[in-house]
């Protein structure tokens, strides 16, 4: 076979293969029809939505004015909610006893905790604390808390503790 034959066969192979190509694609369009495309559109939209609903954010960053950062006060949605602050930030030592935290109902625990005054309470949980049973970090370890948040919290703990 000469070089000029090979060309010439392997020319025409590429042309059926193109043409075979083309026929395949028009008959799937014809299959397939314009109806269906229009259903697959209007299908993928609630499921667009619905991916955004499971992928939006958790939270969102607030950014509070110059000012209220400069005089240290940094605003809360809700103010002074004990039990809401309990569930969001004291929790988590407080309902298993992790580094010596008394847990939340615990009367014999808080007894002598109680007797040392609401003071001392506050400024134990709002500044932190190490004693001889454990240790209490500086506002349960949750820095952005406001003081009038962790007074509520630990007001909560003390009506459980009575």
């Amino acid at each position: 076979m000469t070089d000029r034959a090979f060309l010439k066969t392997f020319s025409g192979l590429l042309a059926a293969l193109v043409a075979l190509t083309i026929v395949i694609f028009v008959v799937a369009q014809m299959v397939s029809g314009s109806s269906k495309a229009k259903t697959k559109v209007a299908q993928t939209a609630p499921a667009d939505v619905e991916v955004a609903a499971r992928i939006k954010p958790v939270g969102e960053l607030v950014v509070a004015s110059a000012s209220a950062v400069a005089n240290g006060v940094i605003p809360t949605a809700k103010a002074a909610d004990g039990k809401a602050t309990y569930d969001k930030a004291c929790m988590a030592c407080h309902t298993a006893g992790v580094a010596g935290a008394p847990k939340l109902g615990d009367k014999a625990a808080w007894k002598d905790r109680i007797a040392q005054g609401n003071d001392t309470l506050y400024g134990h949980a709002i500044k932190g604390f190490q004693g001889k049973k454990g240790f209490m970090p500086a506002k349960g370890g949750n820095a952005a808390l406001a003081d009038a948040d962790v007074k509520a919290s630990v007001d909560y703990m003390v009506s459980q503790g009575k």
